[in-house]
Order: C-alpha cells, then structure tokens, then sequence
C-alpha cells in the first residue's frame, strides 16, 4: 500500500483499528484465483509479535479449503468518507482543487491457520459475541440460545486464524491540507452526517 509520510499512523492508532472495527475481508489468493469473504474479526494482542485476528467462515465457503499462496491479508476499514473540493477554504483563494476521499485502513498480513474445531470454535464464538454484545441494557449471550441449536450451528462453520507478520497502515485525513481546509472539511462532514470520519481527522489535524 502507497503511504506517504503525512499518511501514516501510529502504533496506538492502529492497535485501536485492530480492536474496533467494522466487518474486515480476509482474501487469499489460491491456485485457482483471488478468494474474499468479509467478516467480523477478533484481535488478540498476545497471539504473536502483531497479534492474531481470528474469525469464523461458513463449512461451505470454499476459501477455507483452499490452499494460500503466500500470506494472506485482511482489510480492515475505519471511517471514510467523499471530500468536496467545496470545503477547503483555498477553492475562494485560486480554485486549484479536487475531490478526494478520506480514510483510515490496516493491512494485515501473514500466515492462516484453519481451526476445523467445535471447540476453538465455540470459544471464538462466546468471544466475539462477548465483544458486540458488552455495553447492551440486555447483553445476548451463546447461552441464551438451545445447547443443540448452538452445538448444530458450531458444526456449520470453521475457524480460521492470521498470525500477523506485518501490517500496513493509513490514516489519509488531510493532513496535506492547510489548517483552515482541514476545518472546511470537518464542517462539511459534520453538517452530512459524516460525523466519524470528521472525528478521526479531528484526531489527526496537524498541530497548529
């Protein structure tokens, strides 16, 4: 991934990216071709020098099956979000200006692991519904549900595991831009309802 210096994350930022994210894509490539599938991820910080993101795929989805040609990666997203050239305070000075589109995004790559285990498997399950649920008036748990449903679902899907070796951030927030563009264009997020996108540049606005 093209990063320029101005782009780049921190380490805390992507650990927070790691933790707390949208639906991620695990894709592979095969003998056969390019494989994808999005899903929900969990981050164990303890699993390596990076981590692990672990996950679960459907027994039938294919891409379990078939063998990884080199690492694997995982896209995870944060927020994003279309930039009118409107907004910057410079199109009122000369006009020279474009639309863009901002974004936070980890790579992750490394080696997968399959888990076809009930019980690796039902672990993850608790702890990924753990994570979505915490914070609900009236948290779901795996054990509200019918132990031979729960044991008929756990049979219908496989774990898989990425033991991180590198990981490729990019927090492309404007940083490029002049103070008062960067304020235009958290105005205009705000005022579109892009509210996530105008905090994460908040975060990242160069120092004044």
């Amino acid at each position: 991934m093209y990063v320029p210096a101005h782009f780049s994350a921190d380490e805390s930022a992507v650990r927070e990216l790691l933790t707390h994210h949208r639906a991620a894509d695990l894709v592979t490539a095969t003998a056969d071709g390019l494989a994808a599938t999005t899903l929900p991820f969990l981050y164990d910080p303890d699993g390596g020098p990076h981590g692990t993101l672990l996950a679960h795929l459907a027994r039938n989805n294919d891409q379990w099956r078939q063998p990884v040609l080199g690492e694997a990666l995982v896209i995870l997203r944060g927020p994003d979000a279309y930039v009118s050239p409107s907004w910057y305070a410079t199109k009122a000075e000369h006009g020279r200006v474009v639309p863009t589109w901002n974004y936070v995004v980890v790579h992750a790559y490394g080696e997968l692991l399959v888990h076809d285990d009930p019980t690796w498997v039902g672990a993850l399950v608790r702890r990924l519904t753990d994570q979505h649920e915490a914070g609900r008036p009236h948290p779901w748990s795996v054990d509200d549900a019918p132990e031979g449903f729960v044991t008929g679902q756990l049979r219908a899907i496989v774990g898989v595991e990425l033991r991180i070796s590198r990981l490729e951030a990019k927090w492309k927030l404007s940083q490029n831009r002049s103070a008062a563009d960067v304020d235009g264009v958290i105005t205009g997020l705000r005022a579109t309802g892009q509210d996530a996108t105008a905090t994460a540049m908040d975060r990242t606005r160069p120092t004044r």
